[in-house]
């Protein structure tokens, strides 16, 4: 069956298909994440300064990605 879902017709309501799609994006946007926060630290930039630029405390990042 197929309805118009959040503005696009015609697609299939698959809330697996849709579920699924979160968790790549979600691992997608955790790889991105670290590389650019290495990226960052290797041109060196603060954990304070990465912090600011993904709006978290420079604590939370430096757990994160600290090593």
């Amino acid at each position: 069956m197929t309805e118009e879902k959040d503005g696009v017709p015609g697609r299939p309501v698959d809330p697996a298909t849709g579920l699924r799609a979160v968790v790549a994006l979600r691992r997608l946007a955790e790889r991105l994440e670290a590389v650019q926060v290495a990226e960052a630290r290797a041109q060196g930039w603060s954990w304070e300064q990465i912090g600011d630029a993904l709006g978290l405390s420079k604590q939370a990042i430096h757990t994160k990605h600290g090593k």
